[in-house]
């Protein structure tokens, strides 16, 4: 089971009502993506959480700074509990029963909207693909290297397609 714990710190009434309305809309398809991704990686924990944030340009501009050592907005930041060698070599063999956190994922709706216009997307698509990012992460992806950004896409475009938003 999936636990995501959707989260905010916009206080803006129309940017909170296109969070909500877009996590009613999409839940259970960013469930799926999480869903998705642990099995397309042999996890299998059966009760994980996740927390999915949205922020403010200026929240996420002050996180990649702190975390990142980039002084800018950006649109997507996770923060992984685990390595993914960790997660490759016994994070399985932990409880069942326990309820284990593999990270969050925090999103800027100003930069998704922005993307989403500059690349022909959508909005909703542009999420999703971002969740999807954000959650190979969260598994130890990462995009740096060419081959590793090779294998990240690959990933990203499986999780999609098993989704239908390929």
């Amino acid at each position: 089971m999936v636990n995501i714990d959707f989260y905010t710190n916009y206080e803006d009434e129309n940017k909170l009502k296109i969070y909500d309305e877009y996590i009613k809309e999409y839940g259970e398809k960013i469930n799926r993506i999480i869903e998705e991704a642990l099995k397309l990686n042999d996890i299998k924990l059966s009760n994980v959480y996740v927390g999915i944030g949205v922020v403010t340009p200026d929240r996420i501009h002050e996180l990649n700074k702190e975390f990142r050592n980039v002084d800018r907005a950006t649109d997507v930041l996770s923060f992984p509990m685990f390595s993914r060698e960790e997660l490759a070599s016994g994070i399985n063999e932990l409880d069942e029963n326990e309820e284990i956190s593999i990270g969050d994922i925090v999103l800027c709706l100003e930069v998704i909207e922005n993307q989403a216009i500059e690349y022909g997307t959508g909005f909703n698509r542009e999420m999703l693909y971002m969740i999807t990012h954000g959650i190979c992460h969260l598994l130890g992806y990462d995009h740096i290297e060419p081959n590793e950004k090779k294998e990240m896409r690959e990933m990203e475009e499986k999780i999609l397609s098993r989704i239908g938003e390929m």
